[in-house]
């Protein structure tokens, strides 16, 4: 499937860092929900299911990649206001991290 680059630019995705990490009890899969810092005091709520993947030592301090722009939506009775990138597949996951160190809230295009 082929979208317009023109659909593509209304995606914003920034560089951040997870600030804190804590369990979801209620969630019917393993989710934690983070808090992503992306510098200038600005920070976001994120759920994500990555709780079978990471433990709450190894997010703490990342360093990451997510989409900012999305419409918040409630997951697990949690308010999820950007998304993670990842890739994966079956039987692995990894976090989008930047290869050097970069200022948080650098745009990534």
């Amino acid at each position: 499937m082929s979208i317009p680059i023109s659909d593509f630019a209304k995606v914003e995705m920034k560089v951040g860092r997870i600030a804190t990490v804590e369990d979801i009890p209620a969630a019917r899969k393993p989710m934690y929900k983070l808090t992503v810092e992306f510098g200038d005091g600005i920070s976001r709520q994120c759920v994500a299911g990555i709780k079978d993947r990471y433990t709450m030592e190894d997010l703490t301090g990342k360093v990451v990649v997510a989409v900012v722009n999305l419409e918040p939506k409630s997951v697990a009775g949690v308010m999820s206001e950007c998304m993670l990138l990842a890739a994966f597949n079956e039987s692995e996951l990894s976090l989008l991290s930047p290869d050097r160190p970069i200022s948080l809230g650098t745009k990534v295009g």
